[in-house]
């Protein structure tokens, strides 16, 4: 697999304290400060993205979903028949 062109730059502004813990962590794990950086960037954004993506429910909302699951299912008037019916998809 082709290793993807890196074309984009990102600028930061930091405190001299924070340089030198990143620096002296990457040194620590043997990787570039960008590689350090970076890996670590891209696993944080991936998690907040991940985070909101979920769905997210109250207790109480979650607790009356799983009590509708639990229930015995409903017959539906006419489910039999419509799905005795030919498909109007072809194949």
């Amino acid at each position: 697999m082709a290793t993807p062109i890196k074309s984009e730059r990102l600028e930061l502004r930091l405190t001299s304290d924070q340089k030198r813990d990143i620096e002296q962590a990457a040194a620590i794990s043997g990787r570039s400060v960008t590689d350090f950086s970076v890996s670590l960037l891209v696993e944080e954004s991936g998690e907040v993205i991940r985070q909101e993506r979920e769905l997210k429910v109250s207790k109480q909302a979650w607790d009356a979903f799983n009590q509708i699951l639990d229930e015995p299912a409903k017959p539906l008037s006419g489910l039999a028949d419509l799905l005795r019916r030919p498909s109007v998809f072809s194949d």
